[in-house]
């Protein structure tokens, strides 16, 4: 293994070590968006996802006579009765002025930006490019998904890309989101309904994040439990082949189960050495799975038959957060777990019921278009928005210039709540009521 890999490697470890410590000091709140990683499902049912394509070049080396990489990627997984989710980007040709990287580098398709297929070779990938690829794509009953239009970064990330240019704000993420969806909705009549983060950065200028732009776009938040490797160089194509089946094989042998209802990482196009092991690598993927009796299907699948990580179907409560769900309530954590135990609070209770638009409306309080008249309600708290609308509505009654939004829901606050939302009287809940207990009956209550 050489210096670079291994170096990448080890920022890699180092990042998430980081990452996990974040999450562990930092407070989760509810989220009409929800960042799925993987769901809880007792079947033996997992997804994979293809980022940065579709590509029309060859895969490299090429041992399919010559066939675009996304092709390669789509028949392999068709013999396997498997379908995929496609994370695709639309168009990376305007991302210059720029100069090529070093090979190998994390740079390899660009200084300040990404370039896919390849520097100078834009014209190769992305769906404006390559139309008949996502076509082919939607034909075998494969799952479009947004890696954004231009691939540019939402934010900075100092570690890796201190070089790379960012987007300046939410709205030119929005808009560059929003144009990779009108092309797929305009040119294939195809609704785009989940998105990854280019290089998986979510900070976004002027205090927002990639929550709030999907929030904006309806989208949730696709990542991965599981990486497939062949993103990463080593001294050899035989040694990046190995690397995207042997851990696979390994988990399956320790644990028949471990890839129930994960997301496993995968690579549509070259890796830094201008590779692609995943060409060769994806069949051996399929094969173990398989033999362990899973099926391979694309993420909003996995979404349909398990939508939560903490609780399965088979769990009332899970089935009750999934009615509410379907509803466009927000009853689960950003984490995507429902953590039915959790005690009720005033701002959980208005972010659940008013989740969506609350998103919008918090953005315009950030941004100066809208006044907060409660004084324990600040403009960049996760549930301002949400708040604000359920105290408009009458769900929600504050005193002494306050809501309370930390405090727990009393059962006459809950019993006004949803008769207010709903339209329907509701009997005293005997007891505090936690989240698993409102989404029980809450969802008797919906049409």
């Amino acid at each position: 293994m050489s210096l670079l890999t291994r170096s990448i490697g080890l920022a890699k470890q180092v990042k998430h070590r980081f990452q996990d410590q974040i999450r562990e000091r930092t407070p989760v709140w509810l989220s009409p968006v929800r960042r799925v990683e993987r769901v809880a499902l007792p079947e033996r049912v997992c997804a994979m996802t293809f980022d940065d394509g579709p590509c029309r070049l060859p895969a490299n080396p090429d041992y399919f006579n010559g066939k675009p990489l996304t092709l390669v990627l789509a028949e392999t997984l068709e013999q396997y009765g498997a379908r995929g989710s496609f994370d695709v980007v639309g168009d990376t040709s305007g991302n210059y002025p720029d100069t090529a990287g070093k090979h190998g580098s994390a740079s390899w398709g660009g200084v300040a930006y990404d370039h896919y297929p390849d520097f100078g070779k834009d014209a190769d990938g992305g769906a404006l490019h390559c139309p008949e690829l996502i076509d082919r794509l939607l034909q075998g009953g494969h799952e479009i998904t947004s890696h954004t239009y231009s691939h540019v970064l939402f934010g900075k990330k100092n570690l890796v890309y201190n070089k790379r240019h960012t987007m300046t704000g939410l709205d030119p993420v929005v808009a560059d989101l929003e144009k990779l969806h009108q092309l797929l909705q305009e040119k294939h009549n195809y609704e785009i309904k989940l998105s990854r983060p280019p290089h998986y950065v979510d900070g976004i200028a002027g205090g927002f994040s990639s929550y709030d732009a999907y929030g904006v776009m309806g989208y949730q938040y696709m990542a991965a439990s599981f990486d497939g490797a062949g993103w990463l160089p080593l001294p050899t194509y035989e040694a990046e082949v190995e690397a995207t089946w042997k851990p696979i094989a390994q988990r399956l042998q320790e644990n028949p189960d471990y890839f129930c209802g994960q997301i496993i990482f995968q690579k549509d196009g070259y890796n830094m050495a201008r590779r692609s092991p995943i060409a060769s690598g994806l069949s051996r993927q399929l094969e173990l799975l398989a033999g362990q009796g899973y099926t391979v299907i694309p993420v909003s699948g996995l979404l349909e038959r398990s939508p939560f990580l903490d609780l399965p179907q088979s769990d009332p409560r899970a089935a009750a957060a999934k009615r509410l769900l379907e509803a466009g309530w927000c009853p689960a954590f950003r984490d995507n777990t429902l953590r039915a135990d959790t005690p009720l609070t005033r701002g959980a209770a208005a972010m659940m019921a008013f989740g969506w638009p609350g998103v919008k409306a918090r953005i315009a309080l950030m941004g100066g278009e809208w006044t907060c008249p409660w004084s324990d309600v600040k403009p960049g708290h996760p549930y301002a928005g949400a708040l604000l609308l359920a105290a408009e509505a009458g769900c929600l009654t504050g005193e002494n210039g306050r809501l309370r939004p930390e405090e727990p829901i009393s059962a006459g606050e809950l019993e006004q709540f949803l008769s207010v939302k709903l339209g329907k009287g509701l009997a005293h809940p005997a007891g505090p009521v936690d989240h698993g207990s409102f989404f029980l009956l809450t969802a008797e209550l919906l049409p």
